[in-house]
């Protein structure tokens, strides 16, 4: 997928001129289909709160029966945050997409909801076998996002039927 990716982008830049340049709308989608259209992508963007403040940071992830699952390392904020929580977790968001920058049309999904630690030492070896880092960070914590609010939208053309990319 990452390859297609880079095809469509350079493609995008290349004919700048024969992009579709006609009018898009959005279509919002049922939370099962945001969850399996997410599902089918193998990176997507964390959103938390460091000092106060949002930040997103790009990683890998499975979906494991509706929720997301994650890797990361000991000095992760998220890690420390997660701890600090006695709590229902850490609030956070999740969010994956397919845009072609060539048709203009595409999805996007934003799940929100508590991320925790997984801490049962057979799920995470589980996670560590199934879900590479892609960082060359040692990423010895499994983090799980248990959706709470699930939204997506689907980018098609304004006089199409919702069946775009």
């Amino acid at each position: 997928m990452r390859d297609e990716a880079a095809r469509r982008f350079v493609s995008a830049r290349q004919h700048r001129t024969a992009r579709d340049t006609s009018p898009r709308r959005s279509v919002e989608l049922a939370p099962d289909e945001s969850l399996r259209l997410l599902g089918s992508m193998p990176v997507g963007r964390l959103i938390f709160t460091r000092h106060a403040l949002p930040t997103a940071r790009p990683v890998n992830h499975v979906l494991d029966e509706g929720d997301i699952v994650i890797r990361t390392h000991e000095s992760a904020a998220l890690v420390s945050h997660a701890r600090q929580n006695g709590g229902p977790g850490v609030v956070v968001a999740y969010e994956a997409d397919d845009i072609d920058l060539v048709t203009r049309t595409g999805w996007s999904v934003v799940v929100t909801g508590y991320c925790h630690l997984v801490t049962d030492p057979r799920q995470v070896t589980r996670y560590q076998e199934i879900l590479h880092s892609w960082s060359d960070q040692h990423m010895d914590h499994v983090v799980r996002i248990r959706p709470d609010l699930i939204t997506g939208i689907r980018l098609v053309a304004a006089d199409g039927d919702g069946e775009g990319a």
